[in-house]
């Protein structure tokens, strides 16, 4: 692999005496898409928001496209405009139409004048499918809809690297496959894309590797076919043993109150 897009090494991160990330090491090369999946708690969404700073890491280091930005020096906010972010929550201004959303921090934080910043914001809605709703206000959006709008806000910025923590986690069943879709259609374009999901279908067909997380450090890193279909670790099986069958699970919990047994 050529120098990786992302590199985290060493990286610790501690909330008081709760110590998450425990000593990650990790690289995403470019144009790969790597899925990181684990238990809630594992550390996986602080990993994600550690590779741009939106939380600090305690100990280690982070870089993206080769710029370091642990380094105290580093002008964070440029490192920044090339990585897209995408949240479980939509944070769209409700109070500004759905073209209005993309052409505001393109205008702000690029500084593109106002007929540049609509037509990318066109294109991009274009690309997600939405081009019919620019002139509307997200509220009158289903769930899925302002998704693909942030997704598209992201892309307006023209980053080079992509996070999405969790993008379906709030989203109604049948609205997650076009925001899969669309996240399917950035892989096949080349996007670098580090995705923090649950979804096992989507990380099967569309990521190059899955990283397993638990108790805040890397347990197994490897690709689909490996990790989620004949995984090595036992904890990487017990995960996706509760995962892929959640009513055995329940069951199996139920079972061990009663007879006393840790799990």
């Amino acid at each position: 692999m050529s120098r990786p897009e992302i590199r985290v090494s060493g990286l610790h991160k501690s909330f008081g005496d709760n110590h998450v990330l425990r000593g990650v090491d990790l690289e995403i090369g470019r144009g790969e898409v790597v899925c990181v999946i684990g238990p809630s708690g594992s550390g996986k969404s602080t990993l994600l928001r550690c590779v741009n700073l939106l939380e600090e890491p305690t100990r280690g280091r982070v870089f993206v496209g080769g710029v370091e930005l642990t380094d105290p020096d580093v002008d964070i906010d440029a490192v920044r405009r090339r990585i897209g972010m995408v949240f479980q929550q939509f944070n769209l201004f409700p109070h500004l139409t759905v073209a209005e959303n993309l052409t505001l921090p393109q205008r702000r934080v690029l500084k593109r004048g106002k007929a540049e910043a609509a037509k990318v914001a066109a294109e991009n809605l274009e690309r997600v499918g939405l081009a019919e709703k620019a002139d509307a206000y997200p509220s009158s959006l289903s769930g899925g809809q302002q998704q693909r709008v942030a997704i598209a806000r992201a892309l307006a910025m023209d980053p080079e690297v992509m996070l999405f923590d969790e993008p379906t986690s709030a989203l109604d069943p049948e609205l997650v496959g076009d925001v899969l879709a669309v996240m399917r259609m950035l892989a096949d374009e080349g996007m670098t894309m580090m995705v923090v999901t649950h979804e096992m279908g989507f990380a099967r067909e569309v990521a190059d590797r899955v990283v397993f997380m638990d108790g805040g450090v890397i347990v197994e890193d490897g690709s689909p076919e490996q990790v989620i279909g004949a995984p090595r670790h036992e904890r990487t099986r017990h995960f996706l043993s509760r995962l892929l069958d959640p009513a055995a699970a329940e069951v199996g919990e139920k079972t061990s109150d009663r007879v006393g047994t840790s799990g």
